[in-house]
């Protein structure tokens, strides 16, 4: 029998990491949190705007995240923009650690999602823009879109006759 994937729901996004960043490579962390806090993610009241990610003494944190206080939450409830400690293997904590030092790269969070009832952070080691980059990515991306909507309208043509 095949196996299935499993479902992944996506809960935050950061689109401006990839207009800010060239992304070099990803990797999957999961995150330590406290009731409210995975309550406040499933609702999908989760930003990542301006959060990054540290190693910090031998442990990778998630800071500047922003988890909205849960609704129903009480006294107990957390408190939105506290550091939040990524859960990655030991090895996978010394390599990160070592390219943001020496290379003068930095740890992104690209996005959040729920896999088999955990929220997992994806990671990315990027590399700064500079604005060149981005005026050029610009460009591509609109010539990709006159293309393609030149094709759908020689197709939309196609089809009436």
């Amino acid at each position: 029998m095949a196996e299935t994937k499993p479902a992944v729901k996506i809960v935050a996004e950061n689109r401006k990491a990839f207009h800010d960043y060239h992304v070099l490579e990803r990797l999957e962390a999961g995150l330590v949190l406290t009731g409210t806090e995975i309550k406040s993610a499933r609702q999908g009241k989760v930003q990542l705007r301006d959060s990054y990610a540290d190693v910090i003494d031998g442990e990778a944190w998630l800071m500047n995240s922003h988890f909205s206080p849960y609704s129903h939450g009480n006294i107990w409830n957390h408190d939105p923009t506290k550091k939040r400690k990524l859960l990655l293997h030991r090895a996978e904590i010394g390599k990160l650690a070592s390219k943001v030092r020496e290379k003068g790269l930095t740890l992104v969070p690209l996005r959040m999602y729920l896999k088999d009832g955990r929220l997992k952070c994806e990671l990315g080691v990027c590399k700064g823009k500079k604005l060149h980059d981005k005026r050029e990515a610009e460009q591509a991306r609109e010539r990709d879109m006159e293309a393609r909507k030149a094709m759908s309208m020689k197709n939309a043509r196609r089809l009436r006759d």
